[in-house]
């Protein structure tokens, strides 16, 4: 999960931090100018000014409590108050999405402003949930989008999941939908409504009759986070005027400020329940507020990435690498696997963005996501023997392998000296009885 639209934020934060750290002890008067910076920060990261003022006016409180001020690692205390208040800001606890118990239908009802995604995320909710044993369908009401029907019954095409339309109200679509999702014994019902471009009456009484009358489990507003405030206030107006049960929101990848995300759960008192983080129909995760806050502080999400690699690496095959490069005996064949699995596993700085430490480290760096392109090219122009050998790999060989994968010699002299320099460390792990040191993927390509 990339969450760009933060970086800017915990940069900031970082400086503030670094000052504090750097006090041996704190007082009133150097914690009121540290939290001048917070503010500045957050109010430059488009956090609503309310809320800005109310989470401050809390650290303020904490920060100045007698343990802090008398402690021996103040600046470490007082990270640890911002920790907890932006992960309360953010939601508290992670609520997973509601799902009626069975044989009863669950139906999740989809509302925004037009352009806020809600079509794909219909999709990729649907997506989501197939793979744990769900039987899904999609209802098209959106009638107000000319392309929005088609969208759908692609999306339903591509992952084939049925997609119910019809014309006429919205409502009768919806009703008719509803009925048509038992008759198929579906459990999962989710149903894509229309938008506007602002918010206004005519949608309001739209979407509140769906939901008055098929009384959707779960009512998601779904948010573009480029948008900024204008997504926290058109979730407060649905959230008053419909009643909402939680956000999710789109573009978290992108480089908005990231001040919606941080609003809208104070704003409309309901959680964010998933990130959109990427166009594939599996870009969308769990929020989860304390990772979240931790990935602004800077303090890594080990736990979602181990996920990650959960969900994309079989645990059989990861053992028989771990006994293969503690037996020195990594090839070409492995690295290509090992770099195809992690190409599963999301955009590379993502993935490395997730370690404690590591997002800082690659600011300004050149995460080149061609760069993995080009090397499996490569391996995949050797024949078996070669990649099972590397040494045999002469000159003619070379240039062989350059011309078949549309490389230079050099590219690959490069790629060969760093896989012949990756097994010699290999070499030195087995020796120093270093079990289980490199159950991580390799293939990080550096540009």
């Amino acid at each position: 999960m990339g969450y760009s639209m933060f970086d800017q934020l915990g940069e900031r934060l970082e400086h503030v931090f670094k000052t504090l750290r750097g006090h041996g002890k704190v007082s009133e008067k150097n914690i009121e100018e540290a939290l001048k910076h917070v503010r500045r920060a957050f109010l430059e990261a488009d956090v609503n000014y309310k809320v800005v003022k109310e989470f401050l006016d809390e650290v303020q409180r904490e920060s100045l409590g007698t343990e802090v001020l008398n402690s021996v690692t103040p600046g470490q205390l007082i990270i640890k108050i911002i920790h907890e208040k932006l992960v309360g800001l953010l939601g508290g606890q992670h609520r997973p999405i509601r799902f009626e118990k069975l044989p009863h239908p669950t139906i999740w009802m989809l509302v925004g402003l037009q352009g806020s995604g809600k079509t794909t995320t219909c999709a990729k909710l649907a997506a989501r949930f197939v793979k744990s044993g769900r039987r899904p369908m999609l209802i098209a009401c959106d009638l107000q989008r000319p392309a929005a029907i088609e969208q759908l019954q692609r999306l339903g095409r591509l992952l084939n999941i049925p997609v119910h339309t019809g014309s006429g109200m919205p409502l009768d679509v919806a009703i008719a939908g509803v009925e048509a999702a038992a008759r198929a014994q579906c459990d999962l019902i989710i149903v894509d409504t229309a938008g506007r471009l602002h918010v206004n009456d005519e949608l309001m009484g739209e979407v509140a009759g769906i939901k008055s009358r098929i009384k959707p489990t779960e009512t998601l507003f779904v948010a573009d986070a480029m948008t900024g405030q204008d997504a926290v206030s058109s979730a407060g107006a649905f959230a008053g005027k419909v009643g909402i049960d939680g956000v999710i929101f789109t573009k978290i990848d992108g480089d908005a400020r990231g001040g919606a995300a941080l609003s809208v759960v104070k704003v409309t008192g309901v959680p964010i329940l998933f990130a959109g983080v990427g166009e594939k129909v599996e870009d969308l995760e769990p929020f989860h507020p304390d990772r979240m806050a931790s990935r602004i502080l800077g303090m890594g999400d080990v736990v979602s990435l181990v996920e990650k690699a959960q969900q994309t690496i079989d645990a059989d095959r990861a053992r028989e690498m771990e006994e293969k490069l503690r037996k020195a005996q990594f090839d070409f064949e492995d690295f290509l696997e090992q770099m195809q699995q992690l190409k599963k596993m999301g955009p590379l700085d993502s993935i490395l963005g997730m370690l404690p430490g590591v997002g800082k480290q690659l600011k300004g760096m050149s995460l080149d996501p061609k760069a993995q392109g080009r090397m499996e090219a490569m391996i995949l122009s050797m024949t078996p023997p070669e990649r099972r050998r590397p040494e045999i790999i002469n000159g003619s060989r070379r240039l062989r392998i350059a011309k078949g994968s549309g490389n230079s010699i050099q590219d690959v002299n490069r790629l060969i000296k760093q896989f012949s320099m990756m097994q010699k460390m290999m070499k030195q792990f087995s020796k120093a009885g270093r079990k289980g040191a490199m159950r991580v993927p390799f293939g990080v390509p550096m540009g």
